[in-house]
């Protein structure tokens, strides 16, 4: 266990950790290894994204987005509709196309658009964000709208996106696309 760190310097720590890292770290790892509690990581990420660092909290732990988004890639909102049970099955269907689930958007009656970030690319990383929400037993957002969300897509080619969606339809999920 390395000394506990001061706060600037225990963040600028936290930003090269996840600058430098080919894989999403935990909170818990980062914890860890500036000695601290998860909490305090949760904290310091909130300020270092304040001060406009792009990290981004995913299934499998937070990473640094290199750069803005190319232009190259492509994006689609899709509004759709199903259980808790198909949710499994509606990750799946869009990652299997080789499309990011950038996030889930829902608009509740009394907060307005709630949006959390998902960041999920692969069957590894539904597993991983199914095996998450049911350690904390939590549920997922479009819970509180009768399973109606948005979720914003993204990929490489417009054909990966235009693939999706088609399967999103023929799953009976698809509400419709919104942009």
């Amino acid at each position: 266990m390395n000394k506990r760190l001061a706060g600037e310097e225990r963040r600028r720590t936290l930003l090269q950790l996840i600058e430098s890292s080919n894989e999403p770290i935990t909170g818990s790892e980062l914890a860890r290894h500036v000695s601290v509690s998860r909490q305090v990581i949760v904290q310091d990420l909130s300020l270092l994204k304040a001060k406009g660092h792009q990290i981004v909290a995913t299934a499998r732990g937070y990473v640094y987005l290199q750069g803005d988004l190319t232009p190259s890639t492509y994006s689609k909102k899709v509004a759709c509709r199903h259980t808790a049970e198909e949710m499994e099955a509606e990750m799946n269907a869009i990652v299997d196309e080789g499309v990011t689930i950038k996030d889930v958007i829902i608009d509740h009656p009394v907060y307005g658009s709630i949006t959390g970030q998902l960041m999920v690319k692969s069957r590894r990383d539904v597993r991983a964000f199914l095996e998450r929400v049911k350690a904390h037993g939590a549920s997922p957002l479009s819970q509180l709208t009768g399973g109606l969300h948005v979720h914003t897509l993204e990929a490489d080619h417009q054909e990966a996106i235009d693939a999706a969606v088609k399967e999103l339809d023929r799953l009976g999920i698809l509400v419709s696309e919104l942009d």
